[in-house]
């Protein structure tokens, strides 16, 4: 919300005044009443005082009227105020003198509130959209100003016009520092995205309101986060406390963001010319990111702390794929759960962490691979190969990896599942082709690698029958086709052909099928 501009009303009739102030809705308008005065001579003083924005007079006042009043604030006044003129006379001349001095607009008593109301609307777009471009102009100008300081391209003259310009003393110190907003990508397209320049205005605005600041706070957009110019006067209400001033300015972000805004202060400084080595310092900051829960580092604080590089133990990793191919998640999870429980305790590096979940990645990818599926076909796999390149806490990265594990697994079970299926399909073929040969389903196992049990209970799932009784059928089916086409050939024969090395085994199985034996079917047919 626009903050209201000030205005101030000079009119040497009190009733006047008054009567307009009460006419007219001023917070609607987006003005505030600052101040009041009776002549040309007190306005001048109020003016230099208040600072209006907006300066509504008469223009016969006694002392000084109102076009000398005008003629003296936009010609010897570094304020220049917007001025509207009201009067009881409907002279254009004076309107015309007016005019050339920027006035606004010329209003005659009686004034009316519709008209009056609309001429404040206008003057307030016009203000508010100078102001805008006034703020677009600082911003710029304070982000040129970071940029060449932080590259170290400054050179010594403009430096000590930046300090004037910033108004710091040699006993100022200087701070930069990071405001990150993390968790801030868009996985569903259900999901807002909050715009980095969102971001960045309201990270301006509470600075502003919680140090008080008279002036716009310089920022810097990088390239995920916002820097942040923060001259230690600022810290005043705070007694100088960098730590109570980052805890307030944290709370006041969550209101905004919840818990996802990140700080990261760069060490105390003296001088625009070494803001540089407090830059180095937070952005060192940045690699304590996963260290606390807090969501604040300050380099002073943590510098001495040692980060860990190290990569998962290969037995650790070797039994989580283990685990993964098994298909075995509560093994799977407890595992994700104490190697994000090791990232914070044991201080990894983003990097190490980087580095560790890659591994896990691209193990599981080769799995997939290597049964034959697409990796590609995981919609979490897209987000977790690209994570550095946006902002994540760490419980949200878990949330990520997880959902990947997940995904993963299900894809592993279905990729298991069709394998099942086609080599059960090439068993069962095998067997239709080599009914006649002595085998078994333990032979049959063996002969594909397979786990007779395992073997067995599959072909019992997939096809609705044990394997004993489907070679069975298969050989009986065989043989009642020999006995249809050739009378000749004797039952020991058929049985021989049929895969039964013992001719009684086979006619008391036929029996058990057919309810006849094999002499009974032929003479039937016959």
């Amino acid at each position: 919300m626009m903050q209201l501009h000030r205005a101030i009303l000079v009119d040497d009739e009190l009733f006047t005044r008054k009567g307009l102030i009460k006419l007219i809705d001023w917070e609607d308008c987006g003005f505030e009443i600052a101040g009041e005065a009776d002549n040309g001579e007190d306005a001048l003083a109020l003016i230099e005082r208040v600072q209006p924005q907006l300066v509504i007079t008469d223009i016969r006042m006694p002392v000084i009227d109102g076009l000398e009043l005008i003629r003296r604030v936009t010609t010897e006044n570094n304020m220049k105020p917007a001025f509207v003129i009201i009067s009881g006379y409907n002279d254009f001349n004076y309107a015309q003198q007016a005019m050339r001095y920027g006035v606004q607009d010329f209003v005659v008593k009686p004034i009316d509130e519709i008209e009056f109301t609309s001429i404040l609307k206008k003057i307030n777009e016009k203000l508010n959209a100078e102001q805008e471009e006034q703020s677009k102009r600082e911003r710029r100008i304070g982000s040129e100003m970071i940029k060449s300081l932080i590259l170290g391209e400054a050179s010594e003259a403009s430096i000590a016009g930046w300090e004037r310009r910033l108004q710091l003393k040699k006993t100022d110190f200087l701070i930069y520092m990071f405001a990150e907003l993390n968790d801030n990508h868009r996985l569903e397209p259900s999901t807002g995205q909050i715009p980095n320049a969102r971001f960045m205005e309201l990270v301006q605005q509470e600075l502003m309101r919680i140090t008080a600041a008279s002036q716009p706070v310089n920022l810097y957009e990088h390239r995920n986060r916002t820097g942040i110019l923060l001259p230690g006067f600022l810290l005043e209400p705070f007694n100088g406390e960098l730590e109570r001033f980052l805890a307030k300015f944290r709370a006041a972000l969550d209101i905004h963001f919840g818990k996802s805004v990140f700080l990261y202060a760069g060490s105390p400084v003296y001088g625009l010319a070494h803001i540089r080595d407090s830059y180095k310092a937070a952005k060192d900051a940045l690699l304590y990111k996963y260290t606390n829960d807090e969501r604040i580092v300050v380099y002073e604080q943590m510098q001495s702390e040692q980060l860990n590089y190290i990569g998962f133990e290969p037995a650790q990793f070797n039994q989580f794929m283990e685990h993964f191919e098994e298909l075995k998640s509560d093994a799977v999870k407890t595992a994700v759960e104490q190697w994000f429980l090791d990232f914070r305790e044991k201080r990894y590096a983003p990097e190490a962490v980087k580095m560790n979940i890659q591994q896990c990645v691209m193990g599981i990818m080769k799995t997939i691979r290597s049964m034959e599926g697409d990796e590609q076909s995981l919609s979490t796999l897209k987000p977790l190969l690209n994570w550095q390149d946006i902002n994540l806490s760490l419980g949200e990265l878990k949330n990520m990896f997880s959902a990947f594990i997940e995904e993963s697994g299900l894809l592993v079970a279905e990729l298991r599942k069709e394998q099942q299926k086609g080599g059960i399909q090439k068993i069962k073929s095998y067997i239709e082709m080599n009914y006649s040969q002595n085998m078994s389903l333990k032979s049959i196992a063996a002969q594909f690698y397979v786990n007779p049990v395992y073997l067995g209970q599959l072909f019992k799932k997939t096809y609705g029958v044990y394997f004993n009784e489907f070679l069975l059928q298969l050989r009986v089916n065989e043989a009642k086709k020999l006995l249809r086409q050739s009378c000749a050939m004797r039952v020991y024969e058929i049985a021989e052909k049929v895969g039964f090395s013992n001719a009684d085994y086979f006619v008391t199985q036929f029996e058990k099928i057919e309810h006849m034996t094999p002499t009974e079917y032929r003479n039937q047919l016959q």
